[in-house]
């Protein structure tokens, strides 16, 4: 990256992932919705972290307004330049700082911010992004997986881990889960959060489109879970194929809206990254697909590697 940074041109900051990451790519693509979802269901699987949600915010009645400040804060950290990055991450650990939360088992106090429930919402996120934008048929192999694992090391930092805490790659995040797993349970929380995302509030004139639109949408979020989640939960999924089909259909007609008209919804940071770095920094799965292949042929000569650093800058 040039020394004197020029914003609102090509040697613009890239941000803290920049248009070489896998992140950078993979953010970009409308299945991420869905995986936002699942990792929601999946987070109030943690008495504890769910916990917090409960205690310290009306989620009942803003639930969707939590929805959106945490894709704007994805958004933000993925696309926006470091000095927003960065801002966004000081102002997320101010708030968790102020906050804390009772174990209805022991009585005992947590703070929001406790490593061990930051390192799970965390992980539950990868986890959710990577399983379900790969089932969706969304092209990532398995050392690009790897790499987006390493990549997000950042984001844990800006929540306030420590990074050498976090899983850097697939296989950590795996081992992480088996040794966290006998912790999950469904609370009463952990059910006031699944009735909410199977039918959230909404106008009366409302309800038939949410049952019709949502309800789909929720349903197959839920059932790209893991077994052991609908175990817990009690609530049957369709057999796992089924999901896939469903999953890979949901993801194509997605994938069919122009990304031009996706990336104009607000808060539009896509739009603003790919003004500030110019159009060689538009995510595109082509460009998975286009370093894979090259690094599968051998002739790595001029390719510049998505896991070769965080401040890659520049289009591919």
């Amino acid at each position: 990256m040039a020394a004197a940074i020029r914003r609102g041109g090509p040697d613009g900051d890239p941000g803290l992932y920049g248009p070489r990451s896998v992140t950078w790519q993979m953010h970009g693509d409308p299945v991420m919705w869905i995986a936002g979802v699942r990792a929601l269901y999946l987070q109030a699987l943690h008495p504890l972290a769910v916990r917090g949600v409960t205690q310290n915010s009306d989620f009942r009645k803003d639930a969707w307004g939590r929805l959106l400040r945490t894709a704007r804060f994805v958004a933000t950290v993925t696309y926006g330049t470091t000095e927003a990055a960065e801002r966004a991450g000081a102002k997320v650990r101010g708030i968790h700082r102020r906050l804390s939360l009772t174990d209805p088992a022991t009585g005992v106090r947590y703070g929001v911010d406790e490593p061990e429930l930051l390192l799970w919402v965390h992980c539950a996120e990868l986890d959710s992004y990577l399983h379900v934008m790969r089932r969706s048929g969304y092209p990532l192999t398995d050392s690009q997986a790897d790499a987006y694992v390493a990549e997000n090391v950042v984001s844990a930092r800006l929540v306030g881990l420590d990074p050498a805490a976090v899983p850097g790659d697939t296989a950590a995040l795996a081992a992480y889960f088996a040794k966290v797993r006998p912790e999950l349970a469904a609370t009463p929380d952990a059910r006031e959060v699944d009735a909410f995302l199977r039918r959230p509030p909404v106008h009366a004139l409302l309800v038939p489109a949410r049952e019709v639109i949502w309800g789909r949408f929720a349903s197959l979020a839920y059932g790209t879970l893991p077994p052991y989640a609908h175990a817990l939960y009690g609530r049957p999924a369709p057999p796992p194929r089924v999901v896939t089909r469903r999953l890979r259909a949901m993801g194509g007609a997605l994938r069919c809206i122009p990304p031009r008209a996706r990336w104009q919804l607000p808060p539009k940071h896509i739009m603003r990254a790919v003004e500030r770095l110019g159009p060689g920094s538009r995510p595109s799965p082509y460009k998975l697909r286009r370093n894979a292949a090259i690094l599968d042929s051998g002739d790595a000569t001029g390719a510049r590697p998505f896991a070769a650093g965080l401040h890659g800058g520049g289009g591919s």
